[in-house]
């Protein structure tokens, strides 16, 4: 149908996606993933779970969430409705961008996806009323290998577009270790994931 466009990211392994969107004055028709043309353009996973998540204000900040182990999971993200700052840290060591973090606009007006390799933190926050936030997963949820660090770490100094102590967040995320308290178990090592 139409090309994929793909980016390099400064991070190591991700990559941005632009699929071919098609408007008139109807709307659009896009193809947000077809497997062909995914593997054409060198992105060959085995997605095997679709998740959706509502938010349905402005300032919900979700994250930093990952999966352990054998359980660790490659996401494809994209936006349906709303806008989301969308961020990851680069959890493997040995890793060229090990401890970097950077963020990313996606929207349902830019189309854009985000692929997120294993042993990545994942978050984002709402910029957005009813934000429809979807991604593809190449691994099963495990509730055991469930892992997180907090979005407040000190040592990332991640730059989020709202007052912190107003964000809209769960119990769990707002209790996840920092980096450094994470560190000290840290199973994610590149190349071995």
């Amino acid at each position: 149908m139409g090309k994929l466009i793909v980016k390099e990211t400064k991070l190591q392994d991700v990559k941005l996606i632009t699929p071919a969107v098609f408007g008139d004055n109807r709307g659009f028709f896009t193809e947000s993933y077809s497997d062909r043309d995914f593997k054409a353009a060198g992105i060959d996973f085995d997605f095997i779970q679709d998740n959706h998540s509502l938010s349905t204000q402005a300032g919900v900040l979700r994250g930093l969430h990952f999966q352990r182990g054998k359980a660790a999971q490659t996401k494809l993200i994209r936006v349906a409705t709303g806008a989301v700052l969308d961020v990851i840290v680069d959890l493997r060591k040995g890793s060229p961008t090990y401890k970097q973090w950077e963020g990313y606009i996606l929207s349902e007006s830019n189309h854009r996806q985000l692929l997120v390799p294993k042993g990545y933190a994942h978050g984002f926050v709402t910029l957005t009323d009813n934000v429809n936030f979807l991604y593809k997963c190449d691994n099963y949820y495990d509730a055991e290998a469930d892992g997180g660090i907090s979005f407040k770490t000190p040592e990332l100094n991640i730059d989020w577009p709202i007052d912190l102590d107003k964000a809209i967040t769960s119990e769990k995320d707002a209790n996840q270790p920092t980096l450094t308290e994470f560190e000290k178990g840290n199973p994610f090592v590149y190349g071995e994931i």
